[in-house]
């Protein structure tokens, strides 16, 4: 060998030398950063730091150029091993941190069966909501319809179609709620018989049998017994040869059903516009029998609803002719029947939303 080939000689071999230490560097810093990788994100960036296009070990491989023939191989053999470390190291990296996160998991989600279940509270009606649908229910038993209208209606068919006076109490900005001169917030379910008896005399069916349950408005200051927004429920019946008889009959099977069986009935006469004769109907305390105690007040009747035969002039405003056809009306508050049926002394209770208070029921 001539003094330039071995010149040539040691400067390859330098270069071999110097690749193999930093091969050997890197292999030594991967398993110490692989090794103190604390998560996934980590792991992964530090596979593109290493063995990525723009990575060290690709750096490294790259000075293979500068090489010789014979050491070519040496070094790529190396580098390859070092590239399957490497590759092992950080599968190896992320199962482990993968199972040490569901273990975590699991650890977490566990479940002791010997623990008591989570009590899951389902709703239940509202006491308003259960009183309509018992007396809807009672009605409909007997042969009634439901019938439904708007809660904004015209002051003829709340007042002037239900033969109220010009001069009516109710009539007052201080009972009614007017939104124009002559639209209101219905203060009561009555406007719908006069809908209802219109539209059967238009398609001409006759007789009629409904109740009308529905939100009523009156400008009341809320107190134990008013409110300004509450629930009515209004019984009609038009037909031929209605009597008082059946109107009385078909009230005392109402009580009978709402409140049990023995409870009696006491019709007092009234005066409302829209029907005539005109009662209000009371019966006996369902709580003492009336014997007297503190929910009948010591007088052992309670009063429920007011009541009476329909007016001829209200037939005459609806189209029907009185001299054929005769009729009964009734309205009723629900919260009223909440109150007494359940002892409630206060009606505000009802609207509160006091889950306390609407458990009871």
């Amino acid at each position: 060998m001539d003094g330039r080939s071995f010149l040539y000689s040691k400067i390859y071999m330098k270069g071999m030398l110097d690749m193999q230490e930093k091969l050997k560097n890197l292999k030594k810093l991967a398993e110490e950063q692989i090794k103190s990788a604390g998560n996934l994100e980590e792991v992964e960036k530090l596979r593109v730091d290493l063995l990525g296009k723009k990575g060290e070990l690709t750096k490294i491989l790259k000075e293979m150029g500068k090489l010789s023939a014979d050491e070519k191989p040496i070094i790529g053999k190396l580098g390859n091993e070092i590239r399957e470390m490497i590759t092992e190291g950080i599968a190896e990296k992320k199962e482990s941190i993968k199972s040490a996160m569901l273990e975590k998991k699991l650890e977490m989600e566990k479940i002791d069966v010997t623990m008591p279940g989570k009590e899951f509270k389902v709703g239940k009606k509202h006491i308003i909501s259960k009183m309509v649908d018992e007396v809807t229910e009672i009605f409909m038993g007997m042969g009634f319809s439901i019938a439904e209208g708007p809660e904004i209606e015209t002051v003829r068919n709340n007042f002037d179609a239900l033969n109220a006076p010009k001069d009516h109490p109710s009539r007052d900005m201080t009972d009614t709620f007017y939104i124009t001169e002559d639209i209101l917030l219905r203060t009561q379910t009555s406007p719908v018989q006069v809908r209802t008896m219109e539209e059967a005399v238009k398609n001409n069916d006759l007789p009629l049998k409904i109740i009308v349950p529905g939100r009523c408005f009156r400008s009341d200051s809320p107190d134990a017994t008013h409110s300004p927004m509450f629930h009515q429920i209004e019984v009609l019946v038009v037909g031929k040869d209605i009597t008082f008889t059946e109107f009385k009959g078909t009230m005392e099977t109402f009580v009978k059903k709402l409140f049990g069986p023995e409870t009696k009935t006491k019709f007092r006469p009234h005066n409302f516009p829209f029907t005539e004769p005109s009662a209000e109907i009371d019966v006996s305390c369902f709580k003492c029998g009336g014997a007297g105690c503190p929910v009948c007040k010591g007088e052992g009747w309670i009063e429920i609803l007011g009541a009476g035969m329909v007016h001829p002039n209200v037939l005459r405003n609806c189209g029907i002719d009185p001299e054929v056809y005769s009729g009964f009306a009734a309205g009723m508050g629900v919260e009223r029947l909440g109150m007494l049926k359940y002892g409630i002394d206060d009606i505000r209770l009802m609207f509160e939303n006091d889950v306390r208070f609407l458990d009871q029921f």
